[in-house]
């Protein structure tokens, strides 16, 4: 058996926060990063940062300007899919397999700012979104189907009571609404993943991983959000260790408004 570490980490534009991200790396030091929000063309990328580190194994799904997902490895990695979604090429979703153990990695649709799919074409696709994935999980990847799978990234969703800072507040808050959440579960029960990060932090307890830019005393005010999340399989769950939310990495200079969210678990 051997320690197997995976972070996710909405970036929110990798060139712009390279050095953040090398901070982080040393750090941590992570057998595999996913990065969302990249925000930049495969050609732009900041590949030789990443090889420099030891990540030479890299999968990148990048636009100009928008989304972007990167998974990074220090171990040898094969890409297993690249989807798109909702007949979009947005770039938010990159599937690898690493050490035995197919990673997918996504990036949902925030949703824009009024919880109505009548009203907010954003809406109407994040929620379309979380219908194709749930659907492609159940019939591609069963629970009885013999994968072991994480999924991780920016969900963009906050599912529980306590992974807001109010829950009464934040019911018609895009990424806490009732549809979303409830979508939210059935994606997720489509391959019987399990919550990797709450397997260690009781439902009861707040936990965050994003803080808005908006707030000038983001730590002070604590007014976070669980977006973030690690899901994995049933039969990873008794090999899990650890985790962390680099929590930290939100008050560095130019600093994403996500937090990096790392889990180790023996495989």
């Amino acid at each position: 058996m051997t320690d197997f570490t995976i972070a996710t980490w909405n970036i929110n534009s990798v060139r712009l926060r390279i050095a953040t991200v090398e901070q982080f790396l040393r750090d941590a030091q992570p057998d595999v990063l996913c990065l969302q929000e990249i925000k930049g063309e495969n050609g732009v990328f900041p590949t030789a940062a990443f090889e420099a580190l030891g990540y030479v194994h890299q999968a990148v799904r990048g636009m100009k300007s928008y989304n972007g997902v990167a998974t990074l490895s220090r171990h040898p990695m094969t890409v297993l899919d690249d989807r798109n979604w909702c007949s979009k090429v947005d770039c938010r979703h990159v599937a690898t397999s690493v050490m035995g153990i197919e990673v997918h990695n996504f990036y949902v649709p925030a949703g824009g700012d009024i919880p109505d799919p009548a009203l907010n074409d954003k809406f109407a696709h994040k929620l379309s979104f979380l219908d194709e994935t749930r659907e492609w999980f159940a019939t591609e990847r069963p629970p009885s189907a013999a994968h072991r799978m994480v999924l991780v990234g920016d969900l963009n969703i906050a599912p529980l009571e306590h992974d807001v800072w109010s829950h009464k507040k934040l019911l018609d808050v895009v990424s806490h609404t009732p549809i979303e959440v409830e979508k939210y579960e059935a994606w997720r029960a489509a391959s019987d993943f399990r919550d990797a990060v709450r397997h260690f932090v009781p439902d009861s307890e707040k936990l965050y991983t994003w803080w808005s830019y908006r707030a000038k005393e983001w730590e002070l005010a604590d007014k976070g959000r669980r977006l973030d999340h690690i899901w994995v399989t049933p039969d990873l769950v008794p090999a899990l260790k650890s985790y962390k939310i680099h929590k930290a990495m939100r008050g560095v200079e130019k600093a994403s408004d996500h937090a990096p969210v790392v889990v180790t678990m023996s495989v």
